[in-house]
């Protein structure tokens, strides 16, 4: 999640590991519905497609939809485990959990770490802050063993929240950080960094699956990639620079006009983030070609006008990545029409816009820390 990341102090041989990721809905239908999923799972088991690498070690868990903003997987933490859902973040490297020393509001609403239940945790005194776009947490660095599915961290550094504001309503617990260490605000190498320094993967390499609502569940897979999630070939995109998860856009275009992007910008390609998000001037032009227009905090357009909206061209390293109107309209919890383009909160220096779940749902991506690369295929 740059969500945005503002500021902060301070040997499985060929394994590939997938984390199906929970998708999030309103709580109201996650309570009135649970009976029904329950039933739902039982009847219609998951069923995976064929891997790529011969005994590999898959991790799953049954989806929930909430709400179509956020991609959840299950963690576990200490010893006895104990489990968690976190965002799977492209955008931020540290990992963290709600702590039971945390009496902040957000923390009630949350599973906390019971660090005198697990034997294999110790802290440490350094203290860290984060403020993401959608609240601020402060906390303490301790270690202790994590699992994400039957990958196994032993000693792994996290964080330990101590106040949170702003995650009151959000229905993950925490965020497992997935970009390079350079910029953890804790100071403590990501989990991905210790296993494949531990050479726990095969690959230095994870990547995203997101499905849509009428498809098979969300999968982040660890070490290597299933083929089977995309169409085509996988086209490479070589980061601006090592160190984060941002590559060269040339344009954004509609009805092969050039609309933004008009001299090539930065694109941040982010799994924490649900919108497609950019600067203010460019995003309100996109909302008047639209015919969006803002009411409350969103810019709504007509259902009926849906099918009559132009797609939304992406073009990248030469490969033009098409946004049809079906995807970057979204649906409220009233069954409203809105435009998923969004305004950055923050001004950088060089236009930068932000490609968040709308865009990733339709294109599976790779992350290649061995070669500092992201790969975009059609998803299926």
């Amino acid at each position: 999640m740059k969500w945005l990341v503002l500021l902060g102090l301070v040997a499985f041989s060929e394994c590939v590991v997938k984390i199906p990721l929970r998708r999030v809905k309103t709580m109201t239908k996650t309570l009135s519905g649970k009976n029904m999923l329950n039933n739902f799972l039982k009847e219609h088991a998951y069923r995976l497609s064929q891997i790529s690498f011969h005994g590999s070690n898959l991790t799953i868990h049954p989806l929930r939809n909430i709400r179509d903003l956020f991609y959840m997987g299950n963690i576990t933490i200490g010893t006895p485990p104990q489990e968690f859902l976190v965002v799977f973040d492209t955008g931020s490297s540290d990992l963290w959990v709600p702590s039971d020393f945390c009496t902040s509001p957000a923390c009630s609403k949350h599973f906390r770490f019971r660090h005198l239940q697990s034997s294999t945790f110790w802290l440490t005194n350094k203290t860290f802050s984060i403020e993401y776009g959608s609240g601020t947490m402060e906390g303490i660095v301790a270690h202790d063993t994590v699992r994400i599915g039957d990958l196994v961290s032993t000693d792994q550094p996290f964080g330990l929240s101590m106040t949170e504001s702003g995650f009151e309503g959000i229905p993950f617990d925490g965020v497992l950080g997935l970009n390079y260490p350079n910029i953890s605000f804790s100071g403590a190498i990501p989990i991905f960094d210790k296993l494949k320094n531990e050479g726990a993967i095969s690959e230095p390499v994870f990547a995203f699956y997101l499905s849509k609502d009428e498809q098979e569940g969300s999968v982040v897979m660890f070490g290597g990639v299933d083929h089977r999630y995309y169409k085509g070939e996988l086209k490479w995109v070589p980061l601006i620079e090592a160190g984060d998860w941002i590559v060269h856009m040339d344009c954004i275009s509609m009805r092969r006009k050039v609309i933004a992007c008009s001299g090539g910008c930065e694109a941040v390609v982010d799994t924490g983030v649900s919108m497609i998000k950019g600067p203010k001037t460019l995003v309100d032009n996109i909302q008047k070609l639209i015919g969006a227009t803002l009411r409350g905090f969103k810019h709504y357009v007509s259902c009926s006008a849906v099918d009559t909206l132009p797609s939304i061209t992406f073009t990248i390293n030469g490969i033009n990545y098409r946004v049809p109107a079906r995807a970057y309209i979204l649906k409220d919890s009233r069954g409203c029409c809105y435009s998923s383009f969004q305004e950055t909160t923050v001004s950088p220096s060089t236009e930068t816009w932000i490609l968040g779940d709308v865009f990733l749902r339709l294109y599976f991506s790779v992350f290649d820390r061995g070669n500092d690369r992201i790969g975009l295929a059609r998803a299926v």
